[in-house]
């Protein structure tokens, strides 16, 4: 079993920047990704950004591919997303997820393992 605690979410002006970390603990085997997802009001989770684990691949979508960058403490077990130029669309619960996965960003059901999700609010 994987436990995954996310931190960092809050409200910040278009243009801003803000940073979120999810802490992974359990039994590292488990896993060979960590990713964030989010989810506005009214519309379907997406997949955000994915990276894999031991130094592997990174994958962003086009959304926000320039603007927000993942980055993975091995040593911590901790993701980390910093999201830059920050725009009102961007605006949703941003969930941590991690599993098992071949390449590219996992399908929600490709998912073993979420976070309770962190609120992120960008203002016009």
């Amino acid at each position: 079993q994987v436990q995954l605690v996310e931190s960092g979410g809050g409200s910040v002006q278009a243009g801003g920047s803000l940073r979120l970390s999810c802490k992974a603990s359990g039994d590292p085997n488990e896993i060979n990704y960590m990713a964030w997802f989010r989810q506005a009001s009214g519309k379907w989770r997406e997949g955000v950004a994915t990276i894999y684990t031991g130094g592997g691949s990174i994958y962003y979508a086009d959304s926000v591919k320039g603007r927000f960058t993942i980055s993975l403490d091995d040593a911590e077990s901790t993701a980390f997303l910093q999201m830059d130029s920050l725009k009102p669309e961007d605006s949703a619960t941003y969930y941590c997820a991690a599993g098992t996965y071949a390449h590219g960003i996992p399908r929600e059901n490709g998912v073993d393992y979420w976070g309770k999700g962190v609120l992120v609010t960008v203002s016009s």
